[in-house]
């Protein structure tokens, strides 16, 4: 069977490498499209930023002149939308959509306002200047080196022409009336064969080189502004930061309610029967107030949980390696500690990193069925390292609905990092990255 299967392997193999593929692959020949697309668009992008923007600041002495503006740049955003399409469909380059403008009020006026203090829009005006250059360089470099390397390539094919219709032996390299030099000879004709195949062979690169500036200025000038993005990441992970919190407060309410506060409304009731059958019957009301003295334990020990899923009290008097190495101790299964820190994180990140590690050390003793588990802590610069691994069965994963994804939000809301290694057959290594904030 493993013969069997290696004879297969090896017949899906391709049978030329990468260099000999590429100049038919259908990458090279969306590249190829897109830069032969690039005239029309350059020129059609071009022409319209000066035309309208010539328009419009010869129309500012007129009340006409800033709307115009403002629909210019409008118009310029639909371009770059064409260009964004483009590049998605031709150079697999998905730059996402700048968010629409809005105006803070409604009204005409303020949208126009809005459109003109808008540093995206004028970043689509920047692109139509500056791309137009580039279009014409790349797209008479990629025609003439492409067409000029498969005519040389082909020579032999098309070499009868010359002699038939031009009167001329072949390809005059050297000409100055006295004296003729052309590429007619067997060997000449194989000779140019050979280097246009080896254009051939570097045209891909050439073009791919080319549409590389292409996706830089298209990556660099018609997708969101960075601080839109940063903006919009912020109002996801608030939006995340304020589930969780309002979860934790969710379940402390229910834990105080089911645990705690039962236990102690029974209590106040066993008390209360015992405080009555103490002068008759003295006996049952200290077998009572013993019974009595066991559920206060039992509430004190519900108590201390809860406060210590809150916020452990060892964590903030002895930091992260004494309160991972309690959570350890109350692992089902052996749990090494090593935590290698020179001095404590930020104390909003140290709590995150422990109830981080607790959470994974709680599905280790739930789902894995592993015989031992690791925790290690260390920072590399501005980052708190985390890992937790064990020999369990593996399988786990950050699907929709798990508790791994809800714990990568919690992280990612802080812009924190979560990594999750657990093929089937184990073992799972899970890493969490945070920022130090110190």
């Amino acid at each position: 069977m493993a013969t069997d299967y290696g004879s297969r392997t090896q017949l899906q193999r391709p049978i030329l490498p990468t260099a000999l593929r590429a100049p038919f692959g259908l990458r090279m020949v969306k590249e190829f499209v897109y830069l032969l697309l690039n005239l029309p668009m350059g020129i059609l992008f071009f022409v319209y930023v000066v035309t309208m923007l010539s328009v419009s600041a010869g129309l500012l002495v007129t009340f006409l002149g800033i709307p115009l503006l403002a629909a210019a740049l409008v118009g310029c955003r639909g371009l770059g939308a064409v260009e964004r399409a483009r590049a998605r469909a031709l150079l697999d380059l998905d730059v996402a959509s700048p968010l629409p403008v809005r105006g803070e009020k409604a009204g005409l006026m303020s949208w126009v306002g809005a459109v003109l203090k808008s540093g995206v829009s004028w970043r689509h005006v920047l692109y139509g200047i500056l791309h137009f250059p580039w279009v014409m360089f790349s797209f008479f470099t990629s025609v003439t080196f492409v067409v000029t390397s498969w005519s040389l390539f082909l020579y032999p094919l098309w070499q009868w022409t010359f002699p038939a219709y031009l009167d001329q032996d072949g390809i005059a390299v050297f000409s100055d009336g006295s004296r003729e030099f052309y590429v007619d000879t067997p060997f000449e004709i194989a000779a140019t064969s050979v280097v246009g195949l080896v254009l051939v062979l570097a045209s891909p690169w050439l073009v791919r080189g080319l549409t590389t500036v292409d996706r830089l200025l298209v990556a660099g000038l018609l997708g969101p502004s960075k601080l839109a993005t940063r903006v919009s990441e912020l109002e996801s992970d608030r939006g995340v930061v304020v589930d969780t919190a309002a979860a934790d407060l969710r379940r402390i309410e229910r834990d105080l309610h089911d645990g705690a506060q039962a236990r102690l409304v029974a209590l106040a009731m066993d008390l209360g029967l015992a405080k009555e059958k103490l002068l008759e019957d003295p006996e049952a009301a200290a077998r009572m107030v013993d019974e009595a003295h066991g559920e206060v334990k039992v509430a004190l020990q519900e108590l201390r949980d809860l406060a210590r899923g809150i916020h452990p009290a060892v964590l903030t008097d002895r930091g992260l390696d004494a309160a991972l190495s309690s959570v350890a101790s109350r692992c089902t299964v052996p749990v090494q500690v090593e935590v290698d820190l020179a001095y404590r994180p930020a104390a909003a990140i140290e709590g995150i990193a422990y109830f981080t590690v607790s959470e994974l050390l709680q599905n280790v003793s739930k789902h894995s069925g592993a015989t031992r588990a690791t925790v290690d802590v260390w920072q590399v610069e501005t980052r708190l390292m985390l890992q937790v691994s064990d020999n369990g069965r593996g399988g786990a994963n950050t699907s929709s609905g798990s508790g791994l994804a809800g714990l990568a939000e919690r992280l990612d809301a802080v812009d924190g990092i979560l990594v999750v290694d657990s093929p089937v057959g184990g073992p799972t290594t899970v890493t969490a990255e945070l920022p130090w904030r110190k």
